[in-house]
């Protein structure tokens, strides 16, 4: 699958975004879904995912409470609502997708970049202080 990330931005703390991420191709429904971080000099992290159906979810400490990983399987789009967003938010994001109908959340499973198979371009997130 194709993926293509949107919505990116320079916002100020506790201001909210939303990032989409438009699939092409038909494995869309059948793929796991992610958000993925990176900022300068860390490692890639995932703070949201979602399983194929969206009956399962999982998000990072960092993002629990905060942001919300939704999609629609009609459409071929992912998104992550994020609120309350802060400065150590900032980063690089990126979708990330897996073909596999399975759960999301229980173990380390699908948590770390080496578990995705497709991933997006990457969109700027900036939050000020």
């Amino acid at each position: 699958v194709q993926l293509q990330a949107s919505g990116g931005g320079s916002v100020q703390a506790g201001d909210s975004l939303r990032l989409s991420c438009v699939a092409s191709g038909d494995t869309f429904s059948r793929s796991l879904m992610a958000w993925f971080r990176q900022a300068p000099g860390k490692e890639r992290e995932c703070v949201a995912a979602i399983q194929w159906s969206g009956a399962t979810t999982y998000y990072s400490d960092s993002a629990k409470g905060r942001f919300t990983i939704f999609r629609d399987n009609g459409a071929g789009i992912v998104w992550l609502k994020m609120d309350n967003l802060l400065p150590e938010d900032t980063a690089v994001y990126y979708c990330a997708a897996v073909e596999i109908r399975a759960p999301v959340g229980v173990g380390p499973k699908y948590k770390t970049a080496q578990d995705y198979d497709d991933w997006g371009q990457g969109t700027q997130v900036t939050v000020s202080s």
